[in-house]
C-alpha cells in the first residue's frame, strides 16, 4: 500500500510506493527537495521527519549520526516510510528554480568513442525527449544489476533527445570497466532516469564566472558554457579544466573554437604532471596565478572531491562569497565483487 508524504508548508500530499525513496517519490511527482549525490553521500537531502516513521535503509553513520537518526533527521534519498510521513528539508529549497519531474527514459547508443585516456564519450538518443537543466545529471541502470551509475549531461538542455555523457574508466567498475568499456555498444539500448540535482545555471547572473573541472567533471561545465552563452546568462565565462597529462584533456578544439568566437568565454587547460606550451601545475593554482581578487565573481566546481575542496579553499583566499560558490563532487561507488572482475 502506497504512503503519503506531506512536506510542511507544501500543499497536498504525494504518494511514495513500497520500497520507493521519499526523493525519488517527491521528484517522480514534480515536488522539489533540496538534493545533490542522490546515494547518501552528502547530506543535502536530509529532511526531519514532524510525523510518522522511516526505515533509514543505507545511510552511512558519517553522513547522518545515530543521534541525529534519534532527533527525527533522515536523508531523503535512503529513507523509505512506514505509511504516512510529516517531513521539513533542513536544507533550503529554491523556489525559483524550474522543475522538471524525475522519469524513467530508454534510449539507443548513437556514439561510444575514445576522446582522452581511459575516457568515453557517451551520446544515447533517447526515446522521448528529457527536460533538464544545464548541469544536472541522469542515472544510467547497468544491465542485469539494477544498479544505477551517476553522469552529467555534457549538451545543453536544448538538446532534450540526444544526451551526451562523459565517462571515465574506473577499474573494477561495475558500469565501466564491466560495461561502457567492455561489452557497450553503438545500437544497444540503455535504460535511465534523470534528470537530478540541483548544480548548475538556470537564471541570468550577473557575476562573471569561473567554472573549474577535474578530468570528466568537465561533462556538466560544458553543458553550463554552452546554454549561458546561448541564452547570455552569464556576462562572462573563464572555463578552467584539469588533467595530469596532454592525453586527459579532450574537447580542446570545440573550446578554442568557442573562444576565438565569442569575447565572453576564456579557456585555460591546466596539466598538473607534465610540461607542454600552456599551463601546468595544480589547477586551482592556475586561478591563484590569473585572479587578484575573485570579489563579485561567482564558481561552478565539478570534479574529484580533494579538487572541489581546494578550489574553495583558493577561491575564498581571493575573496569570492561563499555563497557564489557551487560544487558537485564525484561520488564514489563500490566496485565489482572480484569474482566479477575476473
Amino acid at each position: 500500500m502506497d504512503g503519503m508524504v506531506t512536506v510542511s508548508g507544501q500543499d497536498g500530499a504525494f504518494p511514495v510506493a513500497p520500497g520507493t525513496s521519499v526523493l525519488e517519490a517527491a521528484l517522480r511527482a514534480n515536488r522539489w527537495l533540496p538534493h545533490a549525490c542522490s546515494q547518501g553521500t552528502c547530506g543535502t537531502c536530509k529532511i526531519r521527519v514532524l510525523c510518522g516513521e522511516v526505515d533509514h535503509g543505507a545511510a552511512d553513520e558519517t553522513i547522518l549520526s545515530a543521534d541525529e537518526r534519534s532527533s527525527g533527521l533522515a536523508l531523503a534519498c535512503q529513507s523509505k516510510p512506514h505509511g504516512d510521513l510529516t517531513i521539513a528539508p533542513v536544507n533550503d529549497a529554491d523556489p525559483g528554480r524550474p522543475m522538471h519531474p524525475l522519469r524513467d527514459y530508454t534510449g539507443t547508443v548513437r556514439e561510444l568513442s575514445d576522446i582522452a585516456r581511459q575516457t568515453r564519450r557517451l551520446v544515447v538518443e533517447l526515446d522521448e525527449p528529457m527536460e533538464f537543466d544545464a548541469g544536472q545529471y541522469a542515472e544510467l541502470i547497468v544491465p542485469g544489476s539494477g544498479v544505477a551509475r551517476q553522469y552529467s549531461m555534457a549538451n545543453p538542455p536544448s538538446e532534450q533527445r540526444l544526451l551526451e555523457f562523459h565517462v571515465r574508466n574506473t577499474a573494477g567498475g561495475l558500469a565501466t570497466e564491466g560495461w561502457i568499456f567492455d561489452s557497450l555498444a553503438v545500437g544497444d539500448r540503455i535504460d535511465m532516469r534523470g534528470p537530478l540535482g540541483q548544480f548548475g545555471v538556470v537564471e541570468p547572473r550577473e557575476e562573471p564566472a569561473i567554472l573549474i573541472g577535474g578530468g570528466t567533471g568537465l561533462a556538466p561545465l560544458k553543458s553550463i558554457v554552452r546554454h549561458a552563452l546561448d541564452h547570455d546568462l552569464l556576462p562572462a565565462i573563464h572555463l578552467y579544466h584539469g588533467g595530469r597529462r596532454e592525453a586527459d584533456l579532450y574537447d580542446v578544439e570545440c573550446f578554442r573554437a568557442m573562444e576565438a568566437t565569442d569575447s565572453r568565454f576564456h579557456y585555460h587547460p591546466v596539466l598538473s604532471e607534465e610540461n607542454w606550451d600552456g599551463a601546468t601545475g595544480m589547477v586551482t593554482d592556475a586561478v591563484l596565478g590569473d585572479f587578484a581578487s575573485c570579489r563579485g565573481h561567482s564558481a561552478y566546481l565539478c570534479g574529484p572531491p580533494a579538487m572541489v575542496v581546494a578550489a574553495v579553499k583558493a577561491l575564498k583566499r581571493r575573496r569570492m562569497s561563499p555563497r557564489l560558490i557551487f560544487k558537485e563532487e564525484f561520488t564514489v561507488n563500490a566496485p565489482r565483487p572480484a569474482a566479477e572482475a575476473v
